[in-house]
Parts: structure tokens; C-alpha cells; sequence
């Protein structure tokens, strides 16, 4: 493991990442979305198909902060139920439909 990625391992929180890379960001955005926008960030590095080929740490460096800009901007632009980087946002829209014989169930019978 190179230099780059055994400081990346020490990265916790989407505020690590941000002062790592050197990204300004807004607080409320970050705390409404840090799990959304680490997401994001993972599934952008994951398309990057030039990545696993790079070895320099400069290089590797702007490409991942780059990457990360462009994932906190989509939540600066957007929501987390438009953007659905999470399962629960993409089944049924975030829905969830229960049946009225389901809720019945629940209730204690009347004795």
C-alpha cells in the first residue's frame, strides 16, 4: 500500500475527507449528507476506470479531489431522496406502503 492510500485509510468522516483534499465546504450541507456524499464519492471513484492505473500520488490526489467536489456539489445542488445513493431512496421513491390488514394485525384485540 503507497503513502497516498495508507493516509486515505486514516480518513473517517466526510470532514476528514474534505480538510484531506482541501475542499471548502458548508457545515449544514455536510451534516445533513456526509453519508450520502461518501457515497457518492465511493461510487464515483468506483466508475473512474483510469484510477487503478495511476501511480502518481499528485496525479491520484486531484483526480480523487476532484471526485469528491463534484459528489459534495451534487448535494449542495440537490437532496438526497433526488440524488438516491442509498437503497431506501431507490425502492419505491423512499416509500414504504403498509396494508391496513397489516396495521389491524398490530393492534391488541378488544377483549
Amino acid at each position: 500500500m503507497n503513502e497516498f492510500n495508507q493516509r486515505l485509510a486514516k480518513l473517517s468522516s466526510a470532514e476528514d475527507f474534505l480538510h484531506f483534499f482541501a475542499l471548502d465546504y458548508d457545515e449544514s450541507v455536510v451534516n445533513v449528507n456526509r453519508l450520502h456524499i461518501l457515497k457518492r464519492f465511493y461510487q464515483y471513484l468506483r466508475a473512474d476506470g483510469e484510477i487503478a492505473a495511476m501511480s502518481n500520488e499528485v496525479t491520484l490526489y486531484t483526480r480523487y479531489r476532484g471526485l469528491l467536489a463534484h459528489a459534495y456539489e451534487d448535494f449542495v445542488k440537490s437532496t438526497p431522496a433526488r440524488e438516491k445513493v442509498f437503497k431506501v431512496f431507490q425502492d419505491a421513491e423512499g416509500t414504504q406502503r403498509v396494508s391496513l390488514d397489516s396495521l389491524r394485525s398490530t393492534l391488541p384485540s378488544a377483549a
